[in-house]
């Protein structure tokens, strides 16, 4: 039986066979898309083909929903996003569908977040459907494609990046962020080669101007049947050249079959009439001939797959033009020059776009629909289509003079020096490349290439290229807008406790909030809640001006910069982990202490929030114990200055707040001072251990030994070892001598002796600056050794000579300022205390170390002198405390008298004098 189409076949048959050296399967490749259109076109269920965000597509939509008027729509999006589209009435488009899952369960853990979007504009057919099935009574919607947790299943390999269109660089392009992009009617080229094709020999750029020209253009003005056989074979001819037998391709084919399958059964399930359905897919899908499509009785199915228990969470977040660009690799202002079309298109043609009640943004007239047409069979439209000319559009003089006059305009407002000429240039500049790639008039492509030719010249001197320019006066970028309706609790929670503020936070704009907590206390809540956000939200979102929240601190003005209106996708994003942001709060800190990867010093960060943001006792302390716990199963000391840094803190806070220390304080101190004695030999000869984690681990030692004895700790563990290091780098060498002056089985004259002994060795003194390394990070558990590490640099800088001294400096400084930067100022403030203030003071000046004398027997105080001697006429009370700390000793013998106080109250009569005034005995 002839069909409508054979005399199409036949003629595209009988050009390949003319085109002899043309490729073997030319005639089979043209034979088919004409068999693709006409097998569409046979479907008893109305297939109605489209692509995303096209002009041309959602007029079509818009006549053909009038004209027929179907009861049932079926729809290429993912089913179960379904109740989310009425919710659509509560914000401004463009937004997009999102489902969101935090808690995997059934693929990698290492891939959370997943996050799947399907944005949304006014201007497509896609909305267009929905808006009249959920207007018009008696209608039902149908989504039918794969459900989101089947569009991670049916990925070839699950990662942590799951195969985004593109990567969003700016605030506006990061909307979406790093969520999985559905396109709705893709028709994009799969391969480089047929899409460079394409632009050579259109003449185009890139893919959205040949697009706009080539069908466009054709089909704004197309009746139904026109425009359905050319979506088709479009479609058929990039599913006929696209690369088979690859991941996609299967994915592709098994969405088929998946939206079949859902379409059948429903079918059969209602009863409804074929004849009043319609099936919304891309043009792509439409010219599928797998088995398993179609609406007859005896299709086979397909057998889905069961969902994973992965539980996922649906809302709605803004879009914006650029986001949608980004997402899926169009070409910077291709949506919005649409969205530019889509309006004129509707001016000219003068039809009635479908639109939710209650639209944001929209039209406030509605009008009734017509009675449905008397459907009329289906002919073939493609053979005039094909064989005629294109009817395209005369020169708009006016339109293009206006599009010159107004960006000269915005030329000069960012900085060009644009004049009337630059105007004229531009118009017959855009002419001129109309007609070099054989347009009969000038599109906003052309018009924008000639501004960007003849104005943007060689340099930019505004904060704008021309070519952003044109995208705003063409239309801009429009950013969609969720209604505080359609907004997850959590949001809208967050605006409801925010309006004390009286700012309209919906705004896209900077706001600037000013508290005076001593005046008006009832706004401390509001900055409660805003240092919440703070640390839940990205930096730039909700930003203190004045005010800082740390331990210890309170401030009664402050002053924020908010801008969640751009940054209303990461509130919404925070209602799907809770129903409060301190509920959030609570579960991220719990998560990030209880990550397999958390250290001690990740729980003690989280002990230190949960006290800032969160009034929860008992939240505090598990994580305390979790810290404790945690620093226990330790066998690295990578952190251990940051858990030097972050106890200390904590305990200085509950010091000045409690009338005691928590319980899961004492534990992590006792808890640190064995864990610590421990690892102390190891790492002193450890070399992947640095000398800064080893001068924390002393650190943590010495400032907490009091603490921890009190707690029931034995100091004969810490000296014990001390006593079992044996270091071999120079650093770690200098901080175990500090460890042994500290702990006084080193004194003082024996450490200097030592550093003499090394500037004395021309083979040490290459190495002497890790040694000062050492000795710096010593000032963290010795602070006392302050004076001594002074007179040791000024000693080497006094005994090494220029050729020494000179090729050592540059070592030292790098040194110090790679292992010690945050202890060089407490070495500079007690050099500037050691030297002289002025340079007159410096001729009279004599260094403290030189002024005491050299001989051993000087600088060692006589044993019956001073405080020796008052202990040993009480011996009692010194013996008493010995026993109790479990330091038994005895006692040396007296020096002779010449060593006694006789001799020490003849060496200083001055002393002596004033300790007879101060007694009232003067001196005989």
């Amino acid at each position: 039986m002839s069909g409508p189409f054979d005399a199409l076949r036949d003629q595209l048959l009988g050009a390949a066979e003319e085109l002899g050296d043309g490729p073997a399967a030319l005639p089979e490749i043209l034979a088919g898309m004409v068999d693709d259109v006409d097998h569409a076109l046979r479907e008893p269920l109305e297939i109605f083909p489209v692509c995303h965000h096209s002009p041309a597509s959602a007029l079509a939509m818009v006549r053909r929903l009038r004209e027929k008027q179907p009861k049932v729509i079926y729809l290429e999006l993912c089913e179960d996003m379904a109740p989310l589209l009425t919710e659509l009435r509560n914000c401004r488009l463009p937004v997009a569908l999102q489902a969101f899952a935090s808690e995997l369960d059934g693929f990698p853990v290492e891939s959370a977040p997943l996050s799947v979007i399907a944005p949304i504009t006014g201007g497509s057919a896609e909305y267009q459907a929905i808006a009249y099935a959920l207007e018009t009574p008696g209608v039902e919607l149908v989504l039918v494609d794969r459900s989101t947790d089947h569009v991670f299943q049916w990925q070839p390999a699950m990662s942590a990046e799951p195969d985004p269109v593109g990567s969003a660089g700016t605030p506006e392009e990061d909307l979406h962020g790093d969520a999985v992009g559905l396109e709705i009617g893709d028709l994009r080229p799969r391969f480089a080669e047929l899409e460079e094709h394409l632009l050579h020999h259109g003449r185009v750029r890139h893919w959205s101007e040949w697009w706009d020209q080539y069908v466009e253009q054709p089909l704004a003005g197309a009746d139904h049947d026109t425009y359905r056989q050319v979506m088709v074979l479009i479609g058929s001819l990039f599913r006929r050249l696209a690369p088979q037998n690859t991941a996609r391709w299967d994915s592709d084919e098994d969405r088929e079959r998946y939206m079949w399958t859902r379409i059948r059964q429903h079918l059969a399930a209602t009863g409804v009439d074929r004849a009043d359905c319609l099936y919304v897919c891309g043009a792509f899908h439409a010219a599928s001939r797998l088995a398993e499509v179609g609406s007859a009785d005896g299709t086979p199915d397909f057998e889905i797959t069961p969902r994973t228990a992965t539980k996922w969470l649906y809302g709605l977040i803004p879009s914006s033009h650029s986001a949608i660009e980004a997402q899926f690799g169009l070409a910077p202002g291709s949506v919005s020059i649409a969205a530019a079309t889509w309006q004129k298109s509707l001016t000219k043609t003068r039809l009635t776009p479908f639109e939710l009640a209650g639209q944001k943004g929209g039209r406030k007239t509605r009008k009734a629909l017509p009675p449905p047409t008397a459907e009329a069979v289906p002919a073939d439209q493609l053979t005039g289509f094909l064989s005629g000319p294109p009817t395209l559009d005369g020169l708009d003089e006016q339109e293009l003079r206006g599009w010159c006059v107004d960006i000269v305009r915005l030329a000069r407002r960012s900085g060009y020096l644009a004049s009337t000429a630059d105007a004229i240039a531009i118009f017959e500049t855009s002419i001129l490349l109309a007609g070099m790639r054989g347009r009969a008039r000038p599109t906003p492509y052309d018009f924008s290439d000639a501004a960007v030719t003849c104005i943007e010249k060689d340099v930019v001197p505004g904060r704008r290229d021309v070519r952003r320019l044109c995208e705003i006066l063409l239309g801009g970028d429009r950013v969609g807008q969720v209604g505080y309706d359609a907004l997850p609790p959590l949001a809208r929670d967050v605006y409801d406790r925010l309006a004390p503020l009286g700012l309209n936070l919906e705004q896209r704009t900077i706001q600037r909030a000013l508290l005076d907590l001593a005046a008006k206390p009832e706004l401390a809540a509001c900055s409660q809640l805003l240092w919440v956000l703070r640390y839940l939200l990205p930096d730039h979102a909700v930003r203190p001006v004045i005010g800082s929240r740390r331990l210890g601190e309170k401030h009664v003005q402050e002053s924020w910069d908010l801008d969640l209106g751009r940054h209303q996708r990461t509130v919404i994003e925070l209602g799907y982990e809770g129903v409060t942001v301190e509920q959030v709060l609570e579960q991220r800190l719990r998560r990030a202490a209880w990550d397999p990867k958390a250290t001690a010093a990740v729980a003690l960060k989280a002990v230190e929030d949960s006290l800032l943001f969160l009034a929860s006792p008992r939240l505090t302390d598990e994580l305390g114990n979790r810290a404790v716990e945690l620093l226990a199963a330790e066998r690295t000391v990578d952190d251990a200055p940051v858990v030097l840094r972050r106890i200390r803190r904590l305990l200085a806070h509950y010091r000045s707040t409690a009338p005691a220390l928590p319980g899961w304080c004492r534990r992590f101190v006792t808890e640190g001072y064995a864990h610590y004695c421990t690892m102390l030999p190891t790492a002193f000869v450890d070399g992947e251990a640095g000398v800064r984690q080893v001068g924390a681990m002393l650190g943590f030692l010495f400032s907490m030994e009091s603490l921890a004895l009190s707690f029931g700790c034995d100091r004969a563990q810490l000296e014990l070892a001390v006593r079992q290091s044996h270091p071999e780098s120079p650093a770690k060498v200098a901080l175990l001598w500090a460890a042994e002056h500290q702990l006084g089985s080193m004194p003082l004259p024996e450490l200097r002796t030592r550093v003499g002994e090394l500037l004395a060795n021309p083979l040490v003194v290459p190495a002497f600056p890790q040694y000062v390394s050492g000795f710096v990070q010593a000032l963290e558990p010795v602070p006392r050794l302050a004076p001594f590490v002074v007179e040791t640099l000024s000693t080497a800088f006094a005994r090494l000579p220029d050729p020494v001294l000179l090729p050592w400096l540059p070592n030292l400084i790098t040194t110090l300022r790679a292992q010690a930067a945050e202890l060089v100022p407490v070495l500079t403030r007690e050099a500037g205390r050691t030297f002289p203030g002025s340079l007159a003071a410096l001729d009279d000046w004599t260094a403290p170390w030189n002024a005491r004398g050299t001989s051993p027997t000087a600088a060692r105080v006589a044993p019956t002198s001073g405080a020796f001697a008052f202990l040993a006429e009480h011996p009692a009370t010194t013996d008493a405390v010995a026993d109790l700390l479990g330091c038994p000793g005895e006692w040396p013998l007296p020096e002779p008298a010449t060593a006694g106080p006789a001799a020490l109250l003849t060496d200083f009569p001055d002393t002596a004098a004033a300790i007879h005034l101060l007694v009232g005995s003067p001196l005989a």
